[in-house]
């Protein structure tokens, strides 16, 4: 009976595995055409390393992709990234401008973090400078993860 159920555990995550890197070759299939949400979801992997080797170059690579093509979550990890020096050379200049284009969209947490909340003003004072060194440590991860979850590929 262990020796089928093992069979059985085996061949499930065989199964999985076979599912993940072809879910991996149709994003990148997209992403080199230049779809940008499949460009952010590549990225998006190589940053977190799902179903491919984790590589914050390459991930940065392709979320550059999608952030020129105005893909706003990608905009986000990209301020977020060059704040950090993850995966690119770190210049706060660069990540302000990919705040600013986040923000030009509306994105509340990019205003935020530029010091531009209109709730926040004339109220108590607050420390952008360090809200926007702990985005930056969160940002990456957390909306990777969001554009995993959200990002359908035909």
């Amino acid at each position: 009976m262990f020796k089928i159920i093992k069979l059985l555990v085996l061949s499930l995550m065989l199964l999985l595995s076979i599912s993940v890197q072809a879910e991996a070759l149709a994003v990148q299939q997209a992403a080199e055409q230049g779809d940008a949400k499949a460009q952010a979801k590549m990225g998006a992997m190589y940053l977190l390393g799902s179903g491919i080797e984790k590589d914050e170059q390459k991930a940065a690579e392709w979320l550059l992709k999608a952030a020129n093509q105005g893909y706003l979550e990608a905009q986000v990890i990209m301020a977020a990234l060059f704040d950090r020096g993850l995966g690119v050379k770190s210049d706060v200049k660069i990540a302000t401008q990919w705040y600013e284009k986040a923000a030009a969209q509306g994105h509340t947490p990019s205003l935020a973090i530029l010091g531009r909340n209109p709730i926040a003003k004339g109220g108590v004072a607050f420390n952008y400078q360090a809200m926007r060194l702990s985005a930056a440590k969160q940002i990456p991860t957390e909306y990777a993860k969001k554009i995993l979850l959200t990002t359908a590929i035909k």
